[in-house]
């Protein structure tokens, strides 16, 4: 059994293999090919945690996220998010890797919004919005710009000293939420608020939103206006049972993301569209396996060098 760390998921993961990935796993999972139970959540009271276990079955592999998430660590200096990934051959049972869960959440989950925006964002779309600075707001401004030409990008945070390093890091410009939102053509909200961030009175008509950061039936970052269009999501089960952005504005569901990528569904007519993103455990499941695959790779290639005849020297 094979064991990644953070730092060789990251030489082994990349966005132009993994948003491919992230669409074959979500047509899969709508199509009914995975088995995907909800995830189980602990509370951890004693220290304002969460401990959430996210098993599937996919293809040739199975396996498991364990997540740990711990709001105060950021006075901690440490992720919020915290997780290790273990996969399993599926025809035997057999483990094959651990790996190090926190950077393919953060990668995974910018891709899956890589895969919303390209199918539903206009084509034109040159104004980015993001509301958060943290770690999946830099993701995301490296996963969305692989599939939009983003010729500005602007950020804003509830902290302004966060919103400016964020923008200074990825080429971005610090700005109110408001200023930030109108105009833009993409939204995305990866904020750590269980309260509305963005409010539909700033969304410009045929924008497309992707709301990633509130889970959790209590919360949400979309207020009721700002959910009036066509709701895309990642499971309609997952959806009902998590989302209190789509139960608190009682918004329907229009599809999930993996019938439109299918056809199965039609492209929705709505001016605007707001992908709503939970997270799945079969996008982990696909993310390891890339990796898993990739350092298979790399291994069978040192073999191969390995046993070619050196050349002879020269006299």
């Amino acid at each position: 059994m094979q064991i990644f760390d953070e730092a060789r998921v990251r030489a082994l993961l990349h966005f132009d293999t993994l948003i491919p990935a992230m669409e074959r796993a979500l047509t899969d999972l709508s199509a009914g090919r995975v088995q995907q139970p909800l995830r189980s959540i602990i509370p951890v009271p004693a220290h304002a945690g969460l401990f959430g276990l996210m098993p599937a079955v996919y293809g040739d592999v199975l396996g498991a996220k364990l997540v740990t998430v711990y709001p105060g660590n950021v006075e901690r200096g440490l992720p919020t998010h915290l997780a290790t990934v273990q996969l399993f051959r599926a025809t035997t049972g057999e483990p094959l890797a651990t790996m190090d869960g926190r950077l393919i959440t953060e990668m995974r989950t910018a891709a899956v919004s890589a895969v919303a925006t390209k199918l539903l964002a206009r084509p034109d779309a040159h104004v980015l919005a993001i509301l958060g600075s943290g770690v999946q707001a830099r993701s995301h401004i490296q996963a969305l710009r692989l599939v939009r030409a983003f010729d500005e990008v602007r950020i804003w945070s509830p902290t302004p000293a966060h919103a400016r390093r964020c923008a200074e890091e990825m080429g971005g410009v610090a700005m109110p939420a408001a200023d930030a939102v109108r105009g833009a053509e993409v939204v995305v909200t990866v904020t750590g608020s269980g309260e509305p961030v963005l409010r539909g009175a700033w969304l410009s008509e045929g924008a497309h939103v992707n709301a990633v950061g509130a889970v959790g039936l209590a919360r949400r970052e979309l207020d009721d206006e700002a959910m009036r269009g066509a709701v895309i999501v990642e499971t309609r089960e997952a959806a009902l049972a998590e989302s209190g952005d789509i139960l608190m504005a009682k918004a329907p569901i229009y599809a999930e993301l993996g019938e439109l990528l299918a056809g199965s569904k039609p492209l929705p007519r709505a001016r605007r569209t707001i992908f709503k993103s939970l997270g799945q455990a079969v996008e982990d499941i696909a993310a390891a396996r890339l990796v898993y695959d990739a350092a298979s790779g790399e291994l069978s290639e040192r073999l191969q060098q390995k046993g070619k005849p050196k050349a002879a020297a020269k006299h």
